[in-house]
């Protein structure tokens, strides 16, 4: 496996107070192969995230540097003494930063600290080598941007990273939150200097990622151009379908509306965005088709109505498994809903009916000795009829004798 370094690193903070759930993220992309999300570390932890980048020839010495950074940051060490452990090896680079503590970067690098005051000035200014920091408390960010060698874009990275540093500064001063600031960059830089191929981005407050959406799918490839279309959605029935298969549709199959083209960096934005109205549903335990995606369904509408409840969200599930919406699964708890009301997550643990049974037995105010009773007198009930119709004709004529 080659190795890979990241020439875009980016940590935006709109919200140092990290009261915010949009306002602080981390990104990393670059034109290189190999753009696994473990280019960056975060530990939700902590709420710090750690980017790297330089040199490719020692990558022993920048596995060193992200180590010692790590270990210091746990330590509650600021950033800017964090990072300087890049300094002690030649061509690497460390960025690291979170909500509340503010940003740094350290080593080699070419980058701009961004800082937006309480009355709305930008101040941008440039950094190269030795160690840059947004101070903690300030809204900012700092961005470091390099070309990859083999880019063809090239000679115009300097203009890009000044003037993606502006953009970020005006926008941080609008009022935009962190993370469509972070879709934002990744959309500039990847049209403008070439440097496009996920990576990835992850949201410092609410503890979401892009995971493995945009990163390589084999080892030694690029990762999705984060320039080009990544899905087409239908904006009403959110019904959603990715490239390459979304090439065959024009038009909703569900209800005949037109698709809109989701970008990549469009949707890197809307997957770390925290949405007011949207709610992210893990389902775990359920084997049986459909279980999962109507369970999704049940969760948004309940979260939509009532909240992130988990005992009305249980019991909208319940009822959802009574009117035979759920098969395969049993009835849920209260406890079996894990809620992240912050970052607008719900996790729900089914547990798969035995004996393919599709769905739970009847609660009934009715003791199981008493359906015994009742049963039992069934087939007594029963065997009378059968003897009454077999020997029908002997017992009328029987009768029929006794009365003369």
């Amino acid at each position: 496996m080659n190795t890979a370094a990241a020439t875009l690193n980016v940590i935006i903070i709109t919200d140092p107070t990290g009261q915010d759930p949009n306002g602080a993220a981390a990104g990393s992309m670059s034109f290189a192969p190999n753009m696994f999300q473990s280019t960056f570390i975060f530990s939700p932890e902590h709420n710090f995230a750690v980017l790297s980048g330089g040199s490719e020839d020692n990558e022993t010495a920048r596995l060193a540097a992200i180590v010692e950074t790590i270990k210091r940051l746990e330590d509650n060490s600021t950033p800017s003494n964090a990072v300087t452990s890049a300094s002690a090896y030649k061509g690497i680079r460390i960025m690291a930063g979170g909500p509340t503590i503010g940003a740094a970067v350290g080593g080699d690098f070419d980058a701009y600290v961004v800082t937006v005051a309480g009355d709305g000035t930008i101040t941008v200014t440039p950094y190269s080598k030795g160690v840059a920091t947004l101070p903690a408390g300030t809204k900012g960010a700092i961005i470091h941007l390099r070309h990859t060698d083999g880019n063809p874009i090239g000679g115009n990275v300097s203009a890009v990273r000044q003037s993606t540093a502006i953009m970020i500064g005006q926008e941080i001063r609008d009022g935009h939150p962190a993370t469509k600031i972070m879709g934002d960059v990744f959309e500039k830089v990847s049209i403008e200097a070439g440097e496009k191929y996920g990576g990835g981005a992850v949201n410092l407050v609410s503890d979401i990622s892009t995971g493995d959406a945009f990163t390589p799918q084999r080892v030694n490839e690029t990762g999705f151009p984060m320039d080009q279309p990544y899905s087409k959605t239908d904006p009403k029935s959110e019904w959603s379908i990715a490239y390459p298969a979304a090439e065959s549709y024009t038009v909703s199959p569900i209800n005949g509306n037109p698709l809109k083209i989701i970008y990549a960096y469009d949707a890197l934005r809307d997957i770390i965005t925290v949405q007011p109205h949207n709610v992210t549903v893990y389902v775990y335990g359920a084997d049986t088709a459909g279980v999962s995606t109507t369970a999704k369904e049940i969760v948004t509408s309940s979260v939509s109505e009532t909240g992130f409840s988990a005992d009305l969200i249980a019991k909208d599930i319940n009822s959802a498994i009574d009117g035979g919406l759920l098969l395969g699964v049993n009835h849920v708890e209260p406890k079996d809903i894990n809620v992240r009301q912050n970052s607008k997550e719900v996790g729900v643990y089914f547990t798969s009916l035995p004996e393919g049974r599709t769905s739970p037995p009847w609660d009934l105010p009715i003791s199981s000795s008493l359906l015994d009773i009742i049963g039992n007198l069934q087939t007594a009930l029963g065997l009378i009829l059968i003897i009454l119709v077999l020997f029908r004709s002997t017992l009328i004529t029987s009768f029929t004798k006794k009365r003369r």
